[in-house]
């Protein structure tokens, strides 16, 4: 049996999707992450199911690289953060292949449970160097989706204009009505 993805935002570039995992509905925290069935979504979601197993072990670790994929977003180049998502980064590695199809690489694990974390961490850097200042935080008070901003002019604010950003429009119209 498929379990349904419940996020409220999904199809964001995986490192961000990573942090998505996380979001608040009705002002109560949510976690998708919270045993293996919640990881077997998320790999779903994200078509890494094919390459990694959804087991306690993968777990531990895509949470070790949430946590800091998380500090990361939080505090951009604090020393801490960078060195969580450094030893993320050190548990894989990329080989240079060539293929039918041309140049590639292939990432190699010593550890094949780090694959999903590590997957999200290089991602992220990935991110870093296309445009670091498109990588967001929703606008919304209380909102804590990230996205990759891919607007054509660079001022997308919310994680969704349907869900946090009618929402603001509402609470603006709500107190203009109430000011009268």
């Amino acid at each position: 049996m498929t379990v349904s993805d419940p996020r409220p935002l999904v199809g964001e570039p995986v490192s961000l999707d990573l942090l998505n995992t996380r979001w608040m509905m009705d002002g109560v925290r949510q976690d998708l992450l919270t045993d293996t069935d919640g990881l077997a979504v998320w790999l779903g979601a994200n078509g890494l199911d094919a390459r990694f197993t959804a087991d306690a072990t993968t777990l531990r670790h895509t949470l070790t690289a949430r946590e800091a994929l998380s500090g990361l977003v939080d505090r951009p180049g604090d020393p801490d953060a960078v060195a969580r998502i450094d030893a993320v980064l050190g548990h894989g590695r990329i080989r240079a292949t060539l293929t039918a199809e041309g140049p590639g690489e292939l990432p190699e694990f010593a550890d094949h449970a780090w694959g999903p974390g590590w997957t999200a961490a290089r991602d992220y850097l990935t991110l870093l160097r296309t445009a670091p200042d498109r990588i967001r935080s929703c606008a919304h008070e209380a909102c804590i989706l990230h996205f990759f901003d891919t607007s054509r002019n660079g001022t997308r604010r919310w994680c969704s204009m349907a869900i946090c950003g009618n929402r603001a429009k509402a609470s603006r119209h709500y107190a203009r009505t109430k000011e009268n």
